[in-house]
């Protein structure tokens, strides 16, 4: 096999060997972006449950509060 052929097949197999070792440390950083979004919706769907009685509660206290807006809006 001339020198040339062999030359061109290692710097081939270095080429390869970058790109395959780049797509591994991206594969990584998206799995880690992943585990912190999965970390995240769970803190956001905690949020929802604890803030699930506002709007209820935001209702009831209007309603007592009709007289009063009745009163100020009769001033």
């Amino acid at each position: 096999m001339p020198v040339d052929a062999v030359i061109t097949l290692i710097l081939g197999a270095l080429i390869i060997g970058a790109a395959a070792l780049g797509l591994i440390r991206v594969s990584g950083h998206l799995k880690a972006t992943s585990d912190t979004l999965e970390t995240l919706d769970g803190g956001v769907q905690v949020i929802v449950a604890q803030t699930s009685t506002v709007v209820p509660t935001v209702a009831s206290v209007n309603a007592s509060l009709a007289p009063v807006r009745a009163f100020a809006e009769s001033i």
